[in-house]
């Protein structure tokens, strides 16, 4: 028998701590704290919840079923002749809640709202950890379950929704971001000689984290926090299967995944729009998005980001040989959507107060003009909608990077992003640390390992070719490892101004899908992302379709980097404590308004860098 207390809307933050030897019920403050950490990525509501041995926090953003109620939820479940009650804390979006729905009402199961959450918890009830094989969607979600005192943590097939534990003497605390766990008293804020190696590299190792002492939910995984310890155990992997159909099959495939994918995606009871930066894949979303909502005589609203005074600035270059605003305006008129152009200029976009926003999303130095420019479109954007299709990640699953064509960067035994990077720029994915820094980080070591390991899990078919081979370790390392860090830089800067991003590229039947089909149909025209180009042409203006892969635009305004270079000298003169890490030997000589714009990516490390450490203070164990 099931009872249902409390309903929820979903995309939100969640929190909590298990302790089996300790009484939470006079940790009140404490779960508090966490839960307000959280605020951002739920601005219309809170709710925390209590049971022997477990509290629970979650911060809520309204995006289905508006008045179905609050979170934490619980059901009561009748099991050996007494009655006990779940609760559950979710995050995220569950697309395929309706079907899922049905079958547990022919199942038995009653339901009180429109909720994909409701779904969620009975689905649970109903299947054990096992459900979490019949979830689509972007989630992060926590279950206690009183029966067997366990906690169960579970995090999406691709990781679009961050989640991070942290172990104790006597269970677990965790949290949708490190800040809710960092808000816990028992937790230092401390970073050590590993947790510094993931932050100075471009790939996510699977389960790490920057901060001491705390993991990552792995992407489709469930863990579980009992008595006896932590236990992980994998519900998804991508896997190498053979791929029998043929080009025109495949094109037509590709098409109903994501047409399919789309409409389901589209569902919301609040504002929704699409991310549109005149490239293919946001265009092809923005197309297919334009048509489905046409059929009910609505339009869809697009937004894109420009900087003031880009198209007399540009200067085209090795990644970006165009710049975006023509393209946008293109598909735009196309489809007849709602449009607005969001452009910033350098004083926001050098804001010391927006880096310390972005600083403080991230709980990492992470900062620079896109990451400030994302986090700016997004706090735009939220003023209009809630809900926002983007095409982010169709270059990792479809192959659209340059080093993907590259024959040169192929036969490098380390990741491909990196070495492009090293054959083009000459320089790794750091060079602004103290000499003696850089040596005991040993991040061409860390680097080889981390590739070594990520390469030894992917399976060959058999009778696959040397060259097809090579592709398909270069497509799993980008499934596995980099998808992850724009997957989580879209995350903290759409959720810290409560903007719920989806990431239709993301659903996994079109990642497994696309994953298995061969690296001769991914370019069958010889372009990059042939099978995505054909499948949305004709929802594409020409010049879409035979655009060049463009990255994510960044401003080359003079005046940003000269910004820049002024607020390094104020750290120097200062004696910031940044420069226990920054070699301001080296660093120097950027901060003239000549050697600005090279020094560019050196002058944005070491702000992000000050603003962090002023910000969390952490612990540097670095010896």
């Amino acid at each position: 028998m099931y009872l249902l207390e409390r309903s929820a809307t979903t995309m939100c933050g969640i929190t909590g701590w298990v302790a089996y030897r300790h009484d939470l019920g006079i940790e009140h403050d404490v779960i508090d704290a966490m839960t307000e950490t959280m605020s951002c990525r739920g601005p219309d509501a809170r709710g925390t919840w209590y049971a022997a041995h477990v509290a629970l926090g979650h911060r809520r953003l309204a995006v289905i079923d508006l008045p179905g109620g609050e979170q934490p939820m619980t059901t009561h479940l009748t099991a050996e002749g007494r009655q006990v009650t779940l609760g559950m804390v979710y995050s995220g979006e569950v697309y395929n809640y309706t079907e899922l729905r049905d079958e547990l009402r022919r199942r038995g199961h009653p339901f009180s709202t429109d909720s994909d959450t409701e779904v969620v918890l009975r689905a649970y009830a109903e299947w054990g950890t096992a459900f979490a094989e019949r979830l689509n969607g972007m989630y992060a979600l926590a279950i206690w379950d009183p029966r067997i005192e366990t906690l169960v943590m579970v995090r999406d097939r691709m990781g679009i929704k961050p989640f991070f534990y942290y172990p104790t003497a006597d269970g677990v605390l965790f949290g949708s971001e490190p800040k809710a766990i960092l808000a816990n008293p028992n937790v230092t804020p401390a970073v050590e000689i590993d947790g510094l190696r993931e932050l100075l590299t471009v790939s996510k190792t699977p389960g790490a984290s920057l901060w001491a002492g705390m993991s990552e939910v792995e992407p489709g995984t469930v863990v579980t926090v009992d008595r006896a310890g932590i236990h992980a155990n994998h519900y998804w992997r991508l896997q190498t299967k053979a791929h029998t159909d043929d080009q025109d099959t495949s094109v037509a495939q590709v098409r109903e995944l994501l047409d399919d994918i789309t409409r389901r995606q589209l569902v919301a009871d609040v504002p929704r729009c699409v991310l549109l930066s005149g490239g293919l894949d946001s265009s092809a979303i923005t197309g297919l998005a334009a048509g489905q909502l046409a059929e009910d005589g609505r339009k869809v609203r697009s937004f894109a980001v420009d900087f003031a005074g880009h198209a007399d600035n540009f200067r085209p270059d090795d990644l970006r040989s165009t710049p975006d605003t023509p393209y946008v305006h293109d598909v735009a008129d196309l489809v007849k959507s709602q449009h607005s152009d969001i452009v910033l200029d350098n004083s926001v976009l050098t804001d010391p107060e927006i880096r310390r926003k972005v600083i403080r999303a991230n709980d990492a130095p992470f900062g620079g003009d896109i990451f400030n420019s994302l986090y700016l479109l997004f706090k735009a954007i939220r003023e209009q909608s809630t809900v926002a299709l983007s095409g982010e990640s169709a270059d990792e699953v479809f192959g659209g990077y340059l080093w993907f064509h590259d024959p040169a960067v192929r036969e490098i035994p380390i990741f491909p992003w990196i070495a492009y990077m090293m054959t083009r720029r000459g320089d790794g994915p750091v060079s602004v640390l103290r000499p003696e820094l850089r040596k005991a980080l040993n991040l061409g070591g860390h680097l080889r390992d981390r590739y070594a390991e990520a390469v030894a899990e992917v399976e060959r078919l058999d009778g696959e070719s040397d060259d097809e081979w090579t592709m398909r370790k270069i497509c799993y390392l980008h499934l596995t490892r980099m998808v992850r860090i724009l997957l989580d830089r879209k995350d903290r800067m759409s959720m810290a101004v409560g903007l719920e991003v989806r990431v239709p590229f993301c659903d996994h039947r079109l990642v497994e899908y696309v994953y298995n089909t061969p690296w001769s149909l991914k370019t069958f025209d010889g372009k990059e992302k042939s099978l995505l180009r054909a499948a949305t042409r004709d929802v594409l203006p020409e010049s879409v379709a035979e655009r060049k892969k463009s990255p994510y635009p960044q401003t080359q305004d003079p005046a940003y980097a000269d910004a820049l270079a002024g607020q390094v000298r104020g750290l120097l003169a200062d004696k910031h404590a940044v420069f226990d890490l920054v070699d301001r030997n080296a660093l120097e000589p950027f901060t003239t308004a000549e050697a600005a714009a090279r020094g560019r990516r050196h002058l944005e490390q070491t702000l992000s860098l000050a603003t962090w450490l002023d910000l969390y203070q952490p612990d540097l164990r670095l010896t």
